[in-house]
């Protein structure tokens, strides 16, 4: 027996704004039926002595240190630049 009902999934259905057919509803009962049902199984499982993870994996942090280094020196960096004054690059105005 399905522990959901056809009226509920076409209640849901309503509130998700879907439209859905008899045979729709029919097929999504059963569907969420089943897994209501495996829901309930692994609910059944003894997870008494097993840790709590947020990951199956084991993760670590794959990214370097932060590190400061010293930058390009700015004769290096003006050579590329189309308008500077002063050792600081000119841009076009974007606000009025």
């Amino acid at each position: 027996m399905s522990r959901i009902s056809k009226d509920e999934v076409l209640h849901v259905a309503h509130l998700a704004r879907l439209e859905i057919n008899d045979e729709q509803a029919e097929f999504f009962t059963d569907q969420i039926g089943r897994v209501i049902k495996m829901a309930e199984e692994l609910n059944e499982l003894d997870t008494a002595n097993i840790d709590p993870t947020s990951h199956v994996f084991a993760q670590k942090n794959v990214m370097r240190e932060d590190v400061a280094e010293k930058g390009l020196p700015l004769e290096e960096v003006l050579k590329n630049v189309p308008n500077h004054q002063d050792g600081l690059i000119k841009v076009p105005t974007i606000l009025e």
